[in-house]
This record gives C-alpha cells, sequence and structure tokens, in this order.
C-alpha cells in the first residue's frame, strides 16, 4: 500500500525504530527518501513535521471559529435563554459585546494545537505501525478499518492532551461571571476542583471524538480515493498541487458533516459537564434527555463541517510547503493482483 515510500526491510531492521515483533518504523538518517521529497516517509521527522501540520490545521481553525463554538457550547447549556444560533449571537453580543465573542480564545488555541500535535502525528504513525503489522496486502483489504483503528489510537491519546484547556473554555464560556481568561480560570479551577477540574471530561471527550476522529480519517481517506476515482478527471500524478488541495477541501469538508452528527450527543455532555460542579457524565446525560443531546446540531454541522475542511487543506498545504511525503489514493499491490489472476485462472 505504501511500500514505495519505504527503503527495503533490512534497511529498515537495521537503521528503524524498534516495534513489536521485530517490526521496525524507517528512521530518517538512513530510510531511503524520494527525490524531491524532504525525508523518508515513516520516519521520525516526517511524523514530527506532521505533527506540526496538526499543530497548525487544529490550533488556527478552532480559534477562528471561537464565536460559533462559544454561542453552540451556551445554547447546549442554556438552551431557553438562547434558544438558536441567531438568538445566541444576539444575546451574546447584548450581554458582553463584540469582545465577548471571542471569549475563551486563549485555552481554545493551546488546546487544540496540542490535540492536533497528538492527532495528526500518532495518527500518521500507527498507520504506519499497524501496515506494518498486519502486512501490505492486507493494509489495502483492510483500509478503511486501518484508517479507523489508527485513528482512534491517535485520538487517545490527542484527547488526554486536549483536556485541561477544553475543560477551561468550557467553564469560561458557559458559567457567567466566574472567570474571562486562561490566567483567571484555571488557578480558579484548580482551588475549587483540584485536577479533576481538567480531567473530568476525558471520558465525555473520548466518546466525542474518538468517534469523531475516526470518522474524520477513515472517510476522509476513502473520499479522497473515490473523488480521483469517479469524479476527477485525471489521476491525481497529472492533477496541479492547487487542484490536489481543492480535493482535500472537498473531502475534507464531507467528512466533517458526517464527523458533526456522530459526535454531537457526547460534545453536549461535554458542554453541560463542565458547567455543572461535581456531576458525573451518567448524571449529565439523563438530566438532559435525548433530544437535549441534539441541541446546537445546526451550528455544529457548520463549524465542524468548514472546520475539518480546512484543517485537511492545511495539513496538506503544509505537507506540500515541507515537501512531505505524500502517498497516492492506494492501489492494489501487485503481489495481491498476482494472487488474484492465479485464483481466477485455477
Amino acid at each position: 500500500m505504501y511500500s514505495n515510500y519505504f527503503s527495503s526491510s533490512s534497511e529498515r531492521t537495521n537503521a528503524g525504530l524498534l516495534m513489536p515483533s521485530g517490526r521496525v518504523i524507517a528512521a530518517a538518517s538512513t530510510a531511503a527518501i524520494n527525490p524531491g521529497d524532504s525525508c523518508a516517509y515513516g520516519s521520525n521527522k516526517y511524523f514530527a513535521l506532521c505533527g506540526l501540520g496538526g499543530i497548525l490545521s487544529c490550533g488556527i481553525t478552532h480559534t477562528m471559529v471561537t464565536p460559533l463554538d462559544l454561542v453552540k457550547c451556551r445554547l447546549q447549556v442554556n438552551p431557553a435563554k438562547y434558544k438558536n444560533v441567531f438568538t445566541g449571537f444576539k444575546v451574546t453580543l447584548a450581554d458582553d459585546g463584540v469582545r465577548g465573542l471571542a471569549r475563551g480564545w486563549a485555552p481554545t488555541f493551546f488546546g487544540y494545537s496540542a490535540q492536533g500535535l497528538c492527532k495528526f502525528g500518532f495518527y500518521e504513525y500507527f498507520k504506519v505501525l499497524y501496515t506494518d503489522i498486519i502486512g501490505e496486502e492486507n493494509a489495502y483489504l483492510w483500509r478503511t478499518s486501518l484508517y479507523l483503528a489508527a485513528s482512534a489510537s491517535a485520538e487517545f491519546f490527542a484527547d488526554i492532551a486536549l483536556s485541561p484547556m477544553e475543560s477551561i473554555k468550557v467553564k469560561i464560556q458557559t458559567t457567567p461571571g466566574f472567570a474571562n481568561t486562561l490566567r483567571e480560570a484555571a488557578p480558579k479551577m484548580y482551588r475549587e476542583e483540584g485536577m479533576n477540574a481538567f480531567f473530568k471530561s476525558v471520558v465525555p471527550l473520548w466518546m466525542r471524538q474518538i468517534p469523531y476522529t475516526m470518522m474524520k480519517f477513515a472517510c476522509f481517506e476513502r473520499t479522497v480515493e473515490l473523488l480521483y476515482k469517479n469524479v476527477v478527471p485525471k489521476p491525481r500524478a497529472e492533477c496541479t498541487q492547487g487542484e490536489q488541495l481543492v480535493v482535500t477541501f472537498a473531502a475534507g469538508y464531507i467528512a466533517g458533516v458526517f464527523c458533526a452528527i456522530v459526535s454531537h450527543p457526547a460534545d453536549t455532555v461535554v458542554s453541560k459537564l463542565n458547567q455543572e460542579k461535581g456531576a458525573s457524565a451518567l448524571q449529565v446525560t439523563k438530566k438532559i434527555g435525548f433530544i437535549g443531546l441534539w441541541k446546537g446540531l445546526g451550528p455544529r454541522i457548520v463549524m465542524i463541517g468548514t472546520l475539518t475542511a480546512l484543517q485537511w487543506f492545511i495539513y496538506d498545504f503544509v505537507k506540500v510547503s515541507l515537501a512531505l511525503p505524500r502517498p497516492p489514493p492506494p492501489e492494489m499491490p501487485a503481489s495481491l493482483k498476482n494472487k488474484l489472476e492465479k485464483e481466477s485462472k485455477s
């Protein structure tokens, strides 16, 4: 599936990072680097730069939509007051002014930058690791499962990195009079609840973000594959970098819509949980009810669809700018083709 981006197995064993069962991921210093690439696919440098792309894609985009996120969170925790997204903006402007729409931008930026580092960096790492474990042929045949497993593994760690800042952000945005800034909110939360204040939402975050990220990566990867196969009139290799980025944006938006839907109930729980001190995720879920779990879905679809598309666009743009390896849509390995041909003849 990605064999063109690896050196020989012996070179990888001698130079790479030793993985379970003697498997390795190639090290940048000795693994083969394709012409035009700044590093080898699967090298330490590759993973680090992918993490940098994740920082930029997630940190920038989430901070950009802070006003919409603020209104969405307030709509989830107080639907009687904010009613809908338009009323939410109107009430927020009346209460806090234009400046109030940016409330929570700092924890948003730092939290989602940390999440992006882990989300994209570890996704690339686990994708290579799991491909190496199951082999090239199985990686192609089970590629959707590969994307799901790699993204779920990455998001597990990404949410631990996100949780403290996400808790602070939601507290600032949904608890009137509590605090206006990161510097003010963090010590106050620690005094009231200790470290639990920053990590009590990890499990709800996993409930929200792991399905979201699995959909985000698997849907994106397969949508890109389908677009190049059925919509784009020429192979990716013949497309300009600009045309490739347009495909990336379109696939990202499609993935984002599905992401918003599958993760929204847990997102509502996270918002309410950080508003109510001492409550558990189960208690909040029972209190909200099934219908309440879907409050704010409309603005979240707009927000997440746009976010996901921009994130993939920025991430791919970073890869292009830094000359990172960008494997084409997967094709059936020659060895598997030969096997299938032999089976059909027999």
